[in-house]
C-alpha cells in the first residue's frame, strides 16, 4: 500500500489567464494531520476543490488513495467522494427543515445506505445524541459544527477535509472541535484542515503555506 494517501505531481490550475495553483508537488501520508494555510487568494480553496474531486487540474497529476483522479469520470468522482472523503464546512450546510438525525441519514442516503443505528452512534461520538430531534436553528454554532463532523464521519471515510472548521465558532467551541479532529486523527484518519488561524495550524503535524498558488513554506510541527 502506498504510504501517501494524497499526492500531487507538478499540478497546476488556471482560470483563463489567471494561475490559481502553480506546479504543486505535495505528499501527505496516511494518518497525517496537515494544515493548509495562506492569505485569501493564495489558492487554498482551489486546492481543496481539486483534492476532493470537485474540480480537476489544468496540468499535472493528483493521486488520491492510489487512484489517479484525472482518470475518473463524473460518476466515478461522486463515488470516490462518497467512499473516501468526509467534508466539514465553515458554513455548516445543514438542511434547515431536517432534524439532526435526518441530516446525518441524508448523508447515508447519498452513499446508498440508510442505517439509523449507525447515525445515532456517530452522533453519540460527537456528543450530540441528546439533540437528534432538534432542527439546525435550535442548535448553537458549536453544536451545528459537531453535527457536521458527525455527517462527515457517518460513512467512515479514511480522509477528512475540514475547511475553516472553527471560523464561525467562539474559543470554547473551537477547542471542542479541534479536540474532535485530533481524536479522529489518533484513530487513524487523515485530516486536511484549511485555516487562517496559526494557533490551530500549530496543533497539526505539518503546515503547508501557500502564496499566490505556490508553496512557500512547509513546517513540521514538533509534538
Amino acid at each position: 500500500m502506498n504510504q501517501f494517501v494524497i499526492e500531487t505531481r507538478s499540478m497546476s490550475k488556471r482560470f483563463g489567464n489567471i494561475t490559481a495553483l502553480d506546479n504543486l508537488n505535495i505528499q501527505i501520508k496516511r494518518g497525517e494531520f496537515v494544515a493548509f494555510m495562506g492569505a485569501s487568494g493564495s489558492g487554498k480553496t482551489t486546492l481543496l476543490n481539486i483534492l476532493t474531486c470537485l474540480d480537476v487540474p489544468t496540468e499535472g497529476q493528483v493521486i488520491l488513495d492510489g487512484v489517479d483522479a484525472g482518470s475518473l469520470d463524473e460518476d466515478s468522482q461522486r463515488q470516490f467522494r462518497a467512499n473516501k472523503v468526509g467534508l466539514i464546512f465553515q458554513q455548516f450546510h445543514l438542511i434547515p427543515y431536517l432534524n439532526v438525525l435526518e441530516n446525518i441519514m441524508l448523508a447515508q442516503h447519498y452513499h446508498s445506505v440508510v442505517d439509523e443505528v449507525a447515525a445515532r452512534e456517530v452522533l453519540d461520538r460527537v456528543g450530540m445524541s441528546h439533540r437528534v430531534t432538534h432542527l439546525p436553528k435550535q442548535l448553537s454554532g458549536g453544536e451545528q459544527q459537531r453535527v457536521c463532523i458527525a455527517r462527515a464521519l457517518v460513512n467512515e471515510p479514511p480522509i477528512i477535509f475540514a475547511d475553516e472548521p472553527t471560523g464561525n465558532l467562539d474559543e470554547e467551541n473551537e477547542r471542542l472541535v479541534l479536540a474532535l479532529l485530533k481524536d479522529l486523527n489518533r484513530a487513524g484518519r487523515t485530516i486536511i484542515m484549511v485555516t487562517h488561524n496559526p494557533d490551530l495550524g500549530r496543533q497539526t503535524d505539518r503546515i503547508i503555506t501557500l502564496q499566490h498558488g505556490r508553496i512557500i513554506k512547509e513546517e513540521q510541527i514538533c509534538a
